[in-house]
């Protein structure tokens, strides 16, 4: 997406990719891929899709990994993108110099050092694991699920998986296929979005209904308990946030396997001792393999976070993309929202190649930009209060966050139009 739209705005750049193929975390086959054999979209292909590339009537859905590959292949033969890219390329590190930006770039035993007028980092959010510690030593096998493939390595198995977001509620149901027990370790309780409600998928009923937030969080709280029920009753804790503040897990067969007693819930891990894991609220079991569903970091590896602006668990950017004082680096992705799909991002690409055409041209509207970034930040999460977790820092509500970034993009256009 960032490629594709340097390239609508005549910006020349180079991309560097580790794998030898697109596709990036859609594509299994790459070593740095963290999807299992099981995942699909969580969201649909509609709400998902790219506008200017829509996904072919044949895809499910809820497109399976191999299908989203897919996708992305043909959207990079389409739009001749891939020989803009140097494949099996890693970028070691990315230093500032005062003409610009010195890149180490690794392609076998080959190094090489270029320097670039700007960088755009886009090397996703998912791929360096969160890993907790834990008090005590487990004897048995220990994974993240950023190393998990395929459910048989649960056969036989008394399994724990521990965290209950969308990965880890679907790493729990391919469990219970092949092991002899399965738990699933929470924190804190959640809201359960079934995948298709009246027959058509959750995320495209009432989106063009807008209403005030609260009475929006009442009214689709109650059409969840119609369509789930109350996971309280299956053994989940009671959410400590209201409907939205956090991501819901959009998975009914966990709640369906744990009301046939496929699985059980269990409390936060306190320690382990042995083939024994003790939980928070006093009880213990045995198991053979503790699975971590335990989430993501922000990961950028090769370059300095100072560099980033970071503060607290993110980059703290304008529209989580803009530097506040630097015009020659962005951050690409690093966005999470509701129903933001790729359209979102997207949208964020092309607001940043036009920012940056815009200021090659000393166009008006790149310059108001330029000075608005360097002020305090607007709040981009209309009105809503998000749990105050590592993986929501860089949350934001969508709506708020796209009329944000169209308004920049119509300004920019018409900048651009008046030359």
């Amino acid at each position: 997406m960032t490629a594709r739209n340097l390239q609508r705005q005549g910006i020349p750049f180079i991309g560097f990719e580790q794998h030898s193929e697109v596709g990036g975390l859609w594509d299994i086959d790459n070593p740095h891929s963290t999807v299992y054999e099981s995942a699909h979209l969580i969201s649909s292909k509609k709400m998902t899709e790219i506008e200017e590339f829509p996904m072919a009537d044949s895809v499910a859905d809820y497109p399976s990994h191999r299908q989203l590959r897919e996708y992305f292949r043909h959207f990079a033969r389409h739009f001749e993108l891939r020989d803009t890219y140097r494949f099996q390329t890693e970028v070691l590190a990315i230093e500032r110099r005062s003409d610009g930006w010195l890149l180490t770039s690794r392609c076998g035993e080959k190094r090489q050092q270029e320097l670039f007028r700007g960088v755009l980092l886009a090397n996703g959010t998912l791929s360096e694991p969160n890993l907790p510690s834990f008090e005590g030593h487990f004897e048995g096998q220990l994974l993240h699920s950023a190393a998990y493939k395929s459910a048989s390595i649960f056969e036989g198995k008394r399994v724990l998986v521990v965290g209950a977001g969308n990965s880890g509620c679907d790493i729990a149901v391919d469990a219970v296929q092949r092991a002899r027990k399965v738990s699933l370790s929470v924190r804190r309780g959640y809201h359960f979005v079934p995948k298709y409600v009246f027959g058509r998928p959750a995320d495209t009923i009432g989106g063009r209904l807008k209403l005030p937030r609260a009475v929006k969080q009442r009214l689709d709280s109650i059409l969840l308990r119609w369509f789930t029920g109350d996971p309280g009753r299956l053994g989940f804790p009671k959410p400590d946030h209201a409907l939205y503040e956090s991501h819901p897990i959009v998975n009914s067969l966990v709640l369906y396997h744990l009301g046939h007693g496929d699985l059980d819930v269990r409390a936060n891990v306190a320690r382990f001792d042995g083939p024994t894991v003790h939980f928070e609220d006093g009880t213990q079991e045995d198991y053979d393999l503790v699975l971590l569903a335990t989430g993501y970091k922000l990961h950028y590896p090769f370059i300095d976070s100072q560099e980033l602006n970071w503060k607290g668990a993110a980059p703290h950017l304008y529209l989580n993309c803009l530097h506040p004082e630097r015009d020659d680096i962005f951050v690409m992705g690093m966005v999470e929202a509701a129903g933001l799909g790729w359209q979102g991002r997207y949208e964020q690409a092309d607001l940043v190649a036009r920012y940056i055409a815009g200021r090659d041209r000393g166009s008006s509207a790149a310059e108001r930009l330029y000075r608005l970034k360097r002020e305090p930040f607007p709040d981009m999460r209309g009105g809503w209060q998000y749990l105050a977790l590592d993986r929501m820092a860089y949350y934001v509500h969508k709506d708020t966050y796209r009329n944000t970034v169209r308004r920049h993009i119509r300004q920019l256009a018409r900048s651009a139009a008046r030359g």
